[in-house]
């Protein structure tokens, strides 16, 4: 079975920074598309950051464009969501993702989500 387990996540001040990883088993990592999600509560699910399963291709939310980036290591069947400059707003339960076909040109049919790690940024 196809397991994600999110971790890193927990309380920052404004302006912090923290790093999130998502630790892949049960499927040949290299072959999926991994993203990030967050929600935060009375919010819908939101698209963070997403990064191909070869690693070349990196697309992120207008929100945090600049400020967070997306790795992979597929050695580690790993992915991360480095995070910076941390605001308030980014308060949310983050969620990585997995998925080895496309819904689109662009986005990935995610069939594997992780548990979620709280991110909680303090004012």
């Amino acid at each position: 079975q196809v397991q994600l387990v999110e971790s890193g996540g927990g309380l920052v001040q404004a302006g912090g920074s923290l790093r999130l990883s998502c630790a892949a088993s049960g499927l040949t990592f290299s072959n999926y598309a991994m993203g990030w999600f967050r929600q935060a509560p009375g919010k819908e699910r939101e698209f963070v950051a997403a990064i191909s399963s070869g690693g070349r291709i990196m697309n992120y939310a207008d929100s945090v464009k600049g400020r967070f980036t997306i790795s992979r290591d597929n050695a580690k069947n790993t992915v991360y969501l480095q995070m910076s400059s941390l605001k308030p707003e980014d308060t949310a339960v983050y969620y990585c993702a997995g998925g080895e076909r496309r819904a689109s040109l662009t986005r990935v049919q995610y069939d594997y989500w992780g548990q979620g790690t709280q991110v909680t940024v303090s004012s």
